[in-house]
């Protein structure tokens, strides 16, 4: 049976779903989609931590779908910009993970993903699959996977 490692980085499919259909990601249907192909041997949510109730709720929800949650606290900057970046932790992840499964999904639209897709396709032969938000998803990260789900109705809540 397929072994699939999922890699969430949520601050880009909120952001991205958000500005794109105004609604919220279905964790839960992902979950169902992905585990019906095989064996879901990990699942990592990487997100920012604030003091916030709701913030709290959905990362208990994404435990108990199945998902280990990171957390990375949320920084404030004087200019009012934020930072919360994950992409070096996701990428840590998934070279250690790659070489213990058969598929590697990816939710992100961003396109410094691109390099590290190619890698662990030719490093280690693993299928590689990204979900992402279809006008919001950088074209060098569509064109660096096996396989693009558009993220469109039938994954939104």
């Amino acid at each position: 049976m397929k072994k699939t490692a999922i890699f969430a980085d949520v601050q880009n499919i909120y952001y991205t779903t958000r500005q794109a259909y105004g609604r919220q990601f279905n964790y839960r249907k992902l979950w169902q989609q992905v585990s019906a192909q095989g064996i879901i041997v990990a699942a990592t949510a990487y997100a920012t931590q604030r003091s916030d109730d709701k913030q709290h709720k959905f990362q208990n929800a994404l435990k108990h779908i199945g998902f280990n949650v990171k957390l990375k606290p949320y920084i404030q900057r004087s200019d009012g910009s934020a930072k919360g970046d994950w992409d070096v932790g996701i990428t840590i992840d998934i070279m250690e993970t790659a070489k213990q499964v058969d598929t590697v999904v990816l939710l992100s639209g961003d396109g410094d993903f691109d390099r590290l897709l190619e890698k662990i396709r030719d490093d280690y032969g693993v299928q590689t699959e990204v979900y992402g938000v279809p006008a919001l998803t950088a074209k060098s990260l569509i064109d660096a996977t096996s396989l693009y789900h558009p993220i469109n109705d039938d994954l939104l809540q």
